[in-house]
């Protein structure tokens, strides 16, 4: 199952509001292989046709696929495309997909001004915001304003895409009669950890009336009861994540819903209006349990903080998702040890935790840390060489050789692993044990979740 593309959705909206006709390729439902793309390219002629993609590794050799089918087809249209990809090196995006332009950041306004100059056959120079090709030459426009108001933006295009199939995605505390759907409260981030790749400063909200009036949408169209909420960092302060929270229980709402959130804004007064509003689960991004390591990659935690605030998760009754990376710099077996001894702490079995190596997504500090520091020569380097696997090494930063960083992996993870199923296969044997004992009429079958 996939999450919902939001990017794509909001571009797709733009689009049709300024009149364009658009449709969706979805290989998310469907699967269809490449080659299809070609074909259907051949058989419906387009003007223009775009991809959007945040380009981890599995994301960048999927987008280098597309790119062959796109560009093996008949009545090829002007190829454009975005995300968080490319926006870093358009110049080497556009040379490996041969793509015709690139938007860099945001692409609402610029979309339309793009296609706005190909139709009538202006210059693409005067287009803010982008990257092209001329000749053996990468041309990069002025620096396009981010989007002030973000409420100006129309409800992503929901109607061009498969919502129903988004919807069955499971996440933690969906029942098995929910149906899910992802929403964005904001854009951007008031923190600046060193492995981020995001471009955009600073954090622009929408107005929480606007947030509830799309949920509300949502929910007549397709019947969503779980909303799992996209932001970077829904919980980017108190006083605004009060002001959602406070917002949804006026409108009652009557949701389940999840976010990203900041151990330091976990007060017990917050927690506790945040699970009357109807949060089920925080995904808090911890990457550490070492003061040091936290500093390195400028987190804006500190252990204690976290502690306390996982502990008042708890204690609110909301599920904490606690996620730890390992290899930023400073990090050693100890440091490690310290993040599996937290996962193993307050695993509660809501979401299979492992740790991963961190990797320094171009764009972000860590990935020109390792370019000054000659561990990374640049975006051709990450990405055919090193960035193979977000479970493996793309650079490292500890003093560990590489056989060290993985045999210490080896063992936290299986640690983390033996626990995880040994609490399933309890949990099961107790659901079994009142099958029989208890006659349990309710119970719905052995399943394999």
């Amino acid at each position: 199952m996939h999450v919902f593309p939001s990017g794509l959705g909001y571009i797709a909206a733009v689009l049709q509001k300024e009149g364009y006709d658009v449709d969706v390729f979805s290989q998310d439902k469907f699967h269809w292989p490449d080659q299809y793309l070609t074909e259907y390219l051949n058989k419906n002629r387009y003007d223009f046709v775009g991809v959007g993609v945040i380009a981890g590794y599995y994301q960048y050799r999927k987008l280098l696929k597309i790119s062959e089918a796109i560009n093996r087809s008949k009545y090829r249209p002007f190829y454009v495309i975005g995300g968080h990809g490319p926006s870093p090196d358009p110049e080497y995006f556009l040379e490996k997909t041969a793509a015709d332009a690139a938007i860099l950041g945001e692409g609402e306004l610029t979309i339309i001004e793009l296609l706005e100059a190909v139709a009538n056959n202006e210059p693409l120079e005067k287009v803010k915001g982008i990257a092209f090709r001329n000749g053996e030459k990468t041309i990069i426009t002025e620096e396009r304003p981010l989007i002030g108001n973000v409420d100006s933006i129309p409800f992503p295009a929901f109607d061009l895409f498969p919502i129903p199939y988004y919807s069955l995605r499971r996440v933690p505390h969906t029942s098995y009669n929910d149906f899910l759907m992802d929403v964005i409260t904001g854009r951007g981030c008031t923190f600046t950890c060193n492995f981020c790749y995001r471009l955009d400063e600073g954090f622009r909200p929408r107005n929480v009336e606007n947030i509830i009036e799309e949920i509300n949408l949502l929910r007549k169209r397709y019947g969503i009861t779980y909303v799992a909420f996209q932001d970077e960092l829904l919980m980017s302060s108190k006083i605004r994540t009060e002001e959602i929270c406070e917002g949804f229980i006026k409108a009652n709402l009557n949701i389940k819903w999840n976010c990203n959130g900041r151990l330091n804004y976990a007060s017990p007064e917050l927690l506790r209006l945040m699970k009357k509003a109807g949060c089920v689960f925080i995904n808090y991004g911890i990457e550490s349990m070492d003061n040091q390591v936290l500093k390195n990659m400028k987190k804006g935690l500190t252990t204690k903080q976290i502690i306390k605030g996982i502990s008042r998760t708890i204690d609110a009754g909301i599920s904490p998702g606690l996620n730890i990376i390992f290899g930023n710099i400073g990090d050693n077996r100890n440091t490690l040890n310290k993040g599996v001894e937290l996962l193993l702490g307050y695993d509660n079995g809501a979401q299979l935790r492992t740790i991963r190596p961190v990797t320094p997504y171009p764009g972000s500090p860590l990935y020109y840390y390792a370019i000054e520091k000659g561990l990374l020569k640049d975006c051709e380097d990450f990405y055919e060489k090193k960035h193979t696997n977000s479970d493996l090494l793309t650079v490292n930063f500890t003093e560990l050789s590489d056989d060290e960083f993985y045999e210490c992996l080896l063992e936290a993870n299986t640690r983390l692993l033996e626990n995880y199923h040994q609490k399933k296969l309890t949990s099961s044997l107790k659901q079994t044990k009142n099958l029989y004992n208890n006659k349990d009429a309710g119970f719905s079958g052995f399943r394999q979740i």
